[in-house]
Order: structure tokens, then C-alpha cells, then sequence
């Protein structure tokens, strides 16, 4: 069922509805009144029929149910100890009970000859009955009737008003209906075409109109906000595969030209023979690496485990502790100050972020040198002793693959600061460096603090 044919039955539903619950209570709005106004007109002419029956004087020679005398006015008297020779109307038990005093007034429906009339029953407290020169007094009730067929015919006039009103509104309903989806589907289903114009031709360049201030203006423009996302994060793929293609041609070719050497090995020197393995190794290496952190760039925060509360301050001192064996064989120490911080983030992705600054310290240092190691307040602080950063270096130290000509002839692949500012990113923190006054460099990590949880997650 289609979405237009879905809003058509919605409007028609709730049309038959609201169309059904104001006709009924029309209906029996009427009708009430109606009958109402039956009823005032039944008291008004019991009235007029006991002040008429000059002091409810009746001779039990004559018949006791012609009393009254009110043109228009059909009305029958019965008296509890007389009753009625020859009564026009029914007397049930319930009208004997009004006779004699022990039920109130009352109006009823009754049907007689085929004819259904509206009869009201009234208590007249005395009516003297004459026998000759005999005479009592009794209680009655008073039966007035009035023929219900002027309101029936009223109650079936409305009732067929009101059904063709009600068919009139339902077939303004599904007009109504019909509009409003095709107004409404109408820009739903162009951007339809325009989505899967794009998944077909899969041009994220494209662009939908941002459309005004309604909902599918909003649709509009998230899904130009999600064009954008997927094109930036397409684009980024693309410079990963060819930057990395970049990367592991020299490593692999170096090891191609070392492995054709590797024929004729019988013929090289013992010693030629170990720089040849030695070379292959650092090669394979520098291929382990490579793939390692090209892994780890690609997966970011697409990790198994959860963000969470954690110290920063021991986990910083954790790589320290890693780093200090590292630095062991060229005799660069490294020293840590920290205080206990508290974080959001994944122990494994900061690890190896504050590792790989570590690393970088370790690398750019002099043999023999120091590295300070800070952790106060949710930043992580690495300062070497070494050359420092070139100002022209400076503001690409964090991009991908990218290496200052002086790193080119050391090892590595460019993406040690990458990783460290994708970590920084995802975590809501940020990465900096700069050259230290007197000489060496600075890389400053930094990560929002949180407070110490009351209760560690088990």
C-alpha cells in the first residue's frame, strides 16, 4: 500500500469518525428536544384536562374515561375504587400505582391501534364519584396522550439530512485527502528521485535544493549534510590508498632488489651476507609497522572496547615504563611528573597515542639524552632535548604520511602524530607542539578531565 493511499484511508477514517460522532450526537440532540417539548405539551394539557373537569365530579352511571372536553386533547381518568368500563387507553399496574398514591408521575411510550403515542400519567389527589344519592371521594390518575407520528417524521427528516450531509463530508473527506497527499508526496517523492538518482550514479558532489523551513527542508538538508560527510570521508580513503600505495612502494622495492640478491648469495661475502639480512629485516620491519599503523588509522574509534572513565596519569606512567626499555641501548632516560587525572576515553587507542608520542621523543632525541614527561590536568606533555621542529614543518606534523626532510632518512611512516591527533579528535581533546626556548621540541596531548566516578565500573 503506498503512502498516498495510506493518508487517504488516515483523512477517511478519521472523517467517518468525527462525521459519525456528530451526527449521532445531533441526532439524539433533537430527539431529546423533541421529545421535551412532547412532554411540556402532555403537562400543559393534563393541566388544562383536571381544571376542566369541573372538581373531578364523575357519575359512575356514565363512562369514567370521558372527562375533559379539551378540543385537540385525547385524556382518561381512572379512579382506583371505579376503574374503567370501557378504557381507550391501557392501564398498567404501573398507572394503578400513580392512582393510588404510591408512585410518581411518570411519562412512557405507548402503542395503541398501531399508533405509537407519548403518554404522560398524572396523580389527582381527590375525585369525588356519584352514584345516585351516593357519593366518595377517591384518588386517580390522569392518562394524557399525544400521537408521536409529527415527531417521528421530524426525527426521520434529520436522520436523512444527516446521512447526506455525512455522504456529502466523506466525499469532500477523500477529495480533501487525496490533495493533501498528493501535496504533501509530491516533494517527498522528487526527493526520492533525486536519492536514488545519487545511488545509482553514486555522485557525492551533488547537492540536493535546501528546500524552506518545514520538515522536508530539514530532510533535505541532513541529507546534504550526510552528502558531504560521505564525500570528505571517500575523499580520505582515496588519499589513505594512494599515500599508502606511496608509502609501501620503497619499502617493497628495497626488498625485491635485496631478495634478487639473495640468488646469488653464495657468492657474497660472510659479511656482505649478514648487512643483506640485516637489511631485509629492517625492511620487513618497516612493512610491519607500516601496516600496523596504516590498521589503526583506518579503524579509529571502531573498536571492541567501550569509552569509559579511566587514569591518565597511570596510564601515561605505563608507557613511560615501556619507553624507558626502548631508550635503554642508546641511553636516553626518560623522566615522568603526574598527578592523578581522570578521562573519557578507550585505555587502548590513548595507550597507544601517548606511546607514539613517546616514540617520536625517542627518535628525534640525541643519544645520551633526557625526555620530560608531564601529566597534570588532562594534558600530556613530551618534550625532548633534540634539533626541535622546523617552522615550515610545523604545521604538518599531525598530517597524514607527512615527514620533514629531515625524518626521511630515519624510520617510520608519517602516521605516528596522525594517530595521535585522530585519538585527541575522537576523544574531544585536541594535539599541539612547539620548539621549546632552549632547544628541543614540545607535543602538548590534551583531553577533557572529568570527575573521579563515585564508583569504578567493574
Amino acid at each position: 500500500m503506498s503512502f498516498r493511499t495510506r493518508m487517504v484511508l488516515a483523512s477517511l477514517v478519521v472523517g467517518v469518525f468525527a462525521i459519525l460522532a456528530s451526527s449521532l450526537g445531533a441526532y439524539l440532540a433533537a430527539s431529546h428536544a423533541l421529545i421535551n417539548s412532547a412532554d411540556d405539551t402532555l403537562q400543559s394539557n393534563a393541566t388544562l384536562v383536571a381544571d376542566a373537569a369541573a372538581v373531578h365530579i364523575v357519575d359512575i352511571n356514565q363512562e369514567t374515561g370521558g372527562i375533559g372536553g379539551i378540543p385537540g386533547v385525547t385524556a382518561q381518568l381512572y379512579v382506583s375504587n371505579l376503574g374503567i368500563t370501557h378504557p381507550s387507553l391501557p392501564v398498567t399496574a404501573a398507572v394503578k400505582a400513580v392512582a393510588a398514591g404510591t408512585a410518581r408521575p411518570f411519562f412512557t411510550d405507548i402503542t395503541v391501534n398501531s399508533q405509537v403515542y407519548r403518554e404522560y400519567v398524572a396523580f389527582l389527589p381527590s375525585v369525588r364519584v356519584s352514584a345516585g344519592l351516593f357519593s366518595q371521594e377517591d384518588s386517580g390518575a390522569l392518562q394524557v396522550v399525544q400521537l408521536l407520528s409529527g415527531v417521528n417524521e421530524q426525527l426521520s427528516h434529520l436522520g436523512l439530512a444527516l446521512l447526506l450531509v455525512a455522504i456529502a463530508v466523506l466525499t469532500a473527506a477523500i477529495l480533501l485527502g487525496w490533495l493533501v497527499s498528493r501535496t504533501a508526496v509530491g516533494p517527498l517523492n522528487e526527493l526520492t528521485a533525486t536519492v536514488e538518482d545519487l545511488a545509482r550514479t553514486t555522485d557525492l558532489a551533488k547537492r540536493l535544493e535546501p528546500g524552506g523551513a518545514d520538515e522536508l527542508g530539514r530532510l533535505r538538508r541532513a541529507f546534504n549534510r550526510l552528502l558531504e560527510a560521505l564525500e570528505t570521508s571517500r575523499g580520505s580513503q582515496q588519499r589513505l590508498v594512494v599515500d599508502a600505495s606511496h608509502e609501501l612502494r620503497t619499502p617493497l622495492t628495497s626488498l625485491r632488489t635485496n631478495l634478487e640478491i639473495v640468488r646469488r648469495i653464495d657468492e657474497l661475502s660472510e659479511a656482505d651476507r649478514e648487512v643483506l639480512i640485516s637489511d631485509v629485516l629492517t625492511q620487513m620491519q618497516e612493512l610491519t609497522n607500516l601496516v600496523g599503523d596504516l590498521a589503526e588509522l583506518a579503524r579509529g574509534d571502531h573498536t571492541e572496547q567501550e569509552a569509559g572513565p579511566l587514569r591518565l596519569d597511570q596510564l601515561v606512567e605505563d608507557a613511560v615504563e615501556l619507553a624507558v626499555s626502548h631508550g635503554r641501548s642508546r641511553g636516553v632516560t626518560f623522566s615522568a611528573y603526574v598527578e592523578p587525572t581522570w578521562v573519557t576515553g578507550r585505555t587502548d587507542r590513548l595507550m597507544r597515542a601517548v606511546g607514539n608520542l613517546l616514540d617520536n621523543a625517542l627518535k628525534w632525541s640525541p643519544d645520551g639524552a633526557s625526555v620530560e614527561v608531564r601529566c597534570v590536568g588532562g594534558e600530556v606533555t613530551v618534550r625532548d632535548h633534540g634539533p626541535g621542529i622546523d617552522p615550515e614543518d610545523l604545521p604538518h606534523i599531525f598530517d597524514r604520511f607527512y615527514r620533514a626532510r629531515s625524518a626521511r632518512a630515519l624510520p617510520g611512516s608519517g602516521l605516528g602524530l596522525a594517530i595521535v591527533a585522530q585519538v585527541a579528535h575522537e576523544d574531544g581533546g585536541s594535539i599541539g607542539a612547539h620548539n621549546a626556548p632552549d632547544g628541543g621540541a614540545v607535543v602538548t596531548l590534551r583531553i577533557p578531565v572529568v570527575p573521579e566516578p563515585a564508583q569504578l565500573p567493574s
